[in-house]
């Protein structure tokens, strides 16, 4: 799996941003390949200096998906409007995901104690 990070700043103007928010996601929702979508919103920082208000993330099934998507109409479409939306003032990023389950860990840990 592959993944869009999409950080928005702290300073970026969040209410214009909201309003243009649905046009944006109705751009990208069209992206052939678009697996999953999800938010995080930043309320407060544990450790170090934090300049990030939300994280959005865009999984993808690989690279090449990700990069045809974004080429797209759709995906250019979406790429104007989070520009015009943030001023320009966002951060892109992407790269391969793995995730795993607590359960799964723990059953694999098991498996070789026992050996």
């Amino acid at each position: 799996m592959y993944q869009l990070l999409i950080l928005i700043p702290l300073n970026v103007n969040i209410n214009s941003f909201d309003e243009g928010w649905p046009d944006f996601l109705e751009a990208a929702e069209g992206m052939e390949g678009l697996i999953r979508e999800s938010v995080s919103r930043i309320d407060r920082s544990i450790y170090g200096q934090n300049n990030i208000r939300r994280i959005y993330s865009f999984l993808f099934r690989d690279r090449s998906s990700l990069e045809n998507s974004l080429l797209s109409p759709p995906g250019e479409r979406a790429g104007k409007i989070i520009h015009d939306i943030t001023g320009g003032d966002v951060i892109l990023l992407s790269g391969p995901i793995q995730e795993d389950s607590l359960e799964r860990i723990q059953s694999w840990e098991e498996t070789t104690e026992d050996s």
